[in-house]
């Protein structure tokens, strides 16, 4: 459940990041994520060094955006536009630097679109996260899609029907049994799960009916 700036979903990461990588240290650490400054504060500083990817669709939509602002939204020259451009962005060794100059371009035609700026410099931030060409030639992903299609099974479709209302230990009760279902590690979860609800019952002898320990009736 939510918590501040993510710090149990942080240390829970890094901790499974570090048993990983002690078993495979030679895989590729790929970091995906969106444009948002917490993500890459945390992927930079506390997780060791890897490529860091920008998520494609994540990306687009920001050009989609873009050209909507400059052209018109929805109208056929940001249409076009955002046509050419995405397979620029995806699919060209530098793409980045060419989406960058087209939108500077319109940026300077529009200096008042404030929000136009906005998303230039989106792209001149992130140009660095934004090699999808380099990244797909070496099969690394360049999109979030599969954790994001899990977390929707796993979190939307069981936590947001409709009328369901949650506080946290509630709330995070049902989200980590159905993570371990979903993984397929229920048994083993449980045996630690379990534990924590185990208590002591102390025998008191003056408040206790014995059973009989022969075969015939209980004693009353």
């Amino acid at each position: 459940m939510l918590n501040s700036y993510k710090a149990t979903l942080k240390k829970s990461l890094s901790n499974l990041l570090d048993k990983v990588l002690q078993q495979k240290p030679n895989l590729t650490l790929v970091k995906v994520a969106d444009g948002a400054r917490d993500n890459w504060t945390y992927f930079t500083k506390e997780l060791p060094e890897g490529e860091e990817i920008v998520d494609y669709y994540h990306a687009a939509e920001h050009l989609k955006k873009a050209f909507d602002l400059a052209y018109g939204e929805n109208s056929a020259k940001s249409k076009e536009k955002f046509s050419t451009y995405r397979h620029i962005l995806k699919e060209e060794p530098g793409g980045v630097e060419k989406i960058i100059k087209a939108l500077a371009y319109q940026h300077s035609k529009h200096p008042r679109r404030s929000k136009l700026k906005t998303e230039l410099k989106y792209f001149r931030k992130n140009r660095l996260r934004m090699n999808y060409a380099e990244h797909l030639s070496r099969n690394l992903p360049i999109g979030s899609g599969v954790i994001e299609a899990s977390c929707k099974t796993l979190v939307t479709q069981r936590m947001k029907c409709s009328g369901m209302r949650w506080r946290c230990p509630g709330g995070q009760g049902i989200l980590t049994l159905r993570s371990i279902i979903q993984s397929g590690w229920f048994d083993c979860g449980w045996m630690l799960l379990s534990v924590t609800y185990r208590a002591k019952v102390n025998m008191v002898s003056d408040n206790v009916i014995p059973f009989s320990s022969g075969k015939g009736n209980i004693e009353r």
